[in-house]
């Protein structure tokens, strides 16, 4: 499996994190979150999968939370790993990223979660501007 962004680092202990994470298009736009707080920045919608939880469930759950919106015909494209500090839950994971591609529908509620708010971003900005080097490549291979 491919990886992306920071390299291992030795000496600490990465607990795995399956997560899931989703392209939205419409048009030529993808439905992306910004994510605000003390390092504002620009990301796919997704998350990480609870335990028990399916993985296409989780999607639907991350989207609606991140978003307000509903989705539909959710399709796997591939997967990455990378390696990081997660400091809202103060450990070091591998994040094991499940990319989809799936289709809004349509918005229902504001966001969920704090923080977060819907962007449609034309595709080939999302493309260079979405903070995971990782969600941007598979943005990129779909340009």
């Amino acid at each position: 499996m491919k990886r992306y962004g920071e390299p291992v680092q030795t000496g600490i202990q990465y607990t795995a994190r399956p997560g899931v994470y989703v392209i939205l298009p419409r048009g030529n736009q993808l439905l992306v979150t910004l994510q605000d707080g003390e390092n504002p920045e620009f990301q796919l919608p997704g998350g990480g999968i609870d335990a028990g939880e399916h993985p296409i469930a989780a999607l639907h759950r991350e989207v609606m939370e991140e978003t307000g919106w509903t989705i539909a015909a959710p399709r796997k494209l591939g997967a990455y790993r990378r390696f990081c500090y997660m400091p809202d839950y103060d450990k070091w994971a591998e994040k094991i990223c499940n990319m989809y591609m799936a289709r809004p529908i349509m918005q229902v509620s504001d966001p969920l979660e704090p923080d977060h708010t819907p962007v449609w971003m034309p595709a080939d900005q999302a493309a260079v501007t979405i903070a995971s080097v990782g969600d941007r490549a598979f943005v990129q291979s779909l340009l």
